[in-house]
């Protein structure tokens, strides 16, 4: 079976960091496992160049763009400036044949000039959400969502957001367990699901509370079926549920149950995907009350059943709505 084909667009004046990200995650990451046919594409003519010093080379562009399964828009330089029309209109012919299109950061620029994200939902950057919503109005635009994904237009809000984006994409096609990983080895946190807020407001935390939290993580994450609630969570970590409650929010950008929701979510997905357990017997591995609080937890953030979900193929899993 031929390997999804992926075009990661470089443009002048590219970002090191935002282009980095995608070509790292979708370039084969990890050591034995092809997943991506990944190619670096040039979107404009001439040398790619940033004002760093940097350049990209490649022999790849505007065919290859048009011909993907994938394409990758890690960035745009300036929010006022509309992209070159043969650019546009390799986006338009990409989209028209299926392909999904992902646009990171001030990334979604580009395909809203190209009017793909008419009439659709999308992310972006907190810091220009009025100057999109000025100039695409008929964009819905979530400023609380770190990714959307709607009708195979996926856009991210700012640069970390991009890397949750691209391993969501990893998870479309391959499955939450290569997702989870990609993240490893890369040495950040397990994926964030697309609802959660992209600006975490809140008194910073001293360097021992960061600590504190992060093995408090790893340790409901290791103990995922045992039934937690907030007042024992709050208890390991010698605080008062109030006050427990406002600093887990600022640090993870999420209630305590929407957090443990989701890292059981994320738990059923991998044990769907690598084990023969029964849809009830994984509902009480992780953690569920019943199996049917686990199928409406499904339901609920990615539109399927546990059963539906096991048997989906590939390149098919994950949310198309993030509420």
């Amino acid at each position: 079976m031929a390997l999804p084909k992926v075009a990661i667009v470089a443009v002048n004046d590219f970002g090191p960091f935002q282009l980095a990200v995608p070509c790292a995650i979708f370039g084969n990451f990890l050591p034995g496992i092809e997943m991506f046919d990944c190619r670096l594409c040039a979107g404009e003519r001439g040398a790619i160049r940033n004002s760093l010093g940097m350049s990209v080379e490649t022999a790849h562009g505007l065919d290859d763009i048009q011909q993907a399964d994938v394409v990758v828009l890690p960035f745009w330089r300036d929010p006022s400036e509309i992209p070159n029309e043969a650019l546009l209109e390799s986006l338009r012919i990409a989209g028209g044949r299926g392909a999904l299109l992902v646009g990171l950061c001030l990334g979604a620029y580009i395909p809203a000039y190209a009017g793909l994200l008419k009439n659709k939902r999308a992310s972006t950057h907190w810091e220009v959400e009025t100057d999109f919503r000025c100039r695409f109005p008929d964009t819905q635009l979530d400023s609380n969502a770190l990714f959307v994904d709607d009708g195979g237009m996926i856009t991210s809000a700012g640069t970390g957001a991009g890397i949750d984006c691209c391993l969501y994409v990893v998870e479309k096609f391959h499955g939450a367990t290569l997702s989870h990983q990609i993240a490893r080895r890369l040495v950040v946190p397990p994926p964030r699901q697309g609802m959660q807020s992209q600006v975490i407001i809140g008194p910073s935390q001293p360097p021992t509370n960061a600590t504190r939290f992060s093995k408090l993580l790893d340790e409901l994450r290791a103990t995922i079926a045992v039934r937690h609630d907030l007042a024992s969570a709050a208890r390991r970590v010698n605080m008062s549920k109030r006050s427990f409650t406002r600093h887990f929010f600022a640090t993870t950008g999420l209630s305590f149950g929407k957090w443990l929701e989701l890292e059981r979510l994320r738990h059923c997905q991998a044990l769907l995907e690598t084990s023969k357990l029964t849809v009830d017997q994984i509902s009480g591995v992780a953690g569920f009350a019943s199996p049917t609080a686990m199928r409406k937890c499904f339901r609920k953030l990615l539109g399927s059943s546990p059963r539906e979900l096991r048997h989906m193929p590939l390149g098919t899993a994950g949310p198309t709505e993030m509420h």
